[in-house]
């Protein structure tokens, strides 16, 4: 899907992502002192309104400027000093360059591309990693249409946390995670549950000194 077909989903629903952060980015973030984070295909910005809420300074970088547009609305509503604390960045993550070791958290989540944009957006992101600066990555798993349910179909877009190991090799960070993890879905009526998800999780972060 290019830039007009996200601009075009937004429009039709609200909100797309719903209003909740990802399990995941609660799990491996919520212990992390608040510093400046980097949210790289944010979407709406689910994600990065939580972050805010708890006192990170947040960028939120997405090609999307409907998503983005939204995300300034839901941030406005919630408590005072959120929206303040969130910058709103419409471009494409694929050809961003974001503030060179500028950032203690830097966030991908979903972002679905191919396996040679996937890893030059990841190696980006980990330039952008300050020293003890946390990358979490988390994606639709390659087992996922086999083996789970929802998400994109596509092989070329999914991966592993191996892969994501692989994308980042030889760039000096330190793996604290890479696992396969399994997410309840709701059923569409909301009523019970559809199955279970497949996501890929890797957090890694950039040693002091390093």
């Amino acid at each position: 899907m290019d830039r007009q077909d996200w601009d075009a989903r937004y429009r039709a629903a609200e909100p797309v992502w719903g209003l909740e952060p990802n399990r995941w980015v609660v799990r491996e973030c919520a212990g992390l002192p608040p510093g400046r984070a980097l949210d790289l295909a944010a979407g709406e910005g689910r994600n990065a309104i939580w972050l805010a809420e708890r006192g990170w300074q947040v960028t939120a970088v997405d090609f999307s400027a409907v998503a983005l547009e939204r995300g300034r609305t839901l941030a406005a509503a919630r408590p005072p000093g959120t929206a303040d604390r969130l910058t709103w960045v419409t471009a494409d993550v694929l050809t961003h360059t974001p503030d060179p070791a500028g950032y203690d958290l830097v966030l991908v989540a979903y972002l679905q591309v191919p396996a040679a944009d996937r890893r030059a957006a990841l190696r980006a992101a980990a330039g952008a990693l300050a020293p003890g600066g946390t990358l979490l990555v988390v994606g639709h798993h390659s087992a996922n249409p086999a083996e789970g349910v929802g998400g994109p179909q596509d092989p070329r877009v999914l991966f592993t946390p191996e892969d994501v190991l692989a994308d980042l090799d030889g760039l000096g960070l330190a793996v604290d995670r890479a696992e396969r993890a399994l997410r309840a879905v709701a059923a569409p009526d909301g009523h019970g549950a559809a199955g279970t998800a497949i996501d890929a999780l890797a957090r890694l972060h950039r040693p002091l000194g390093g």
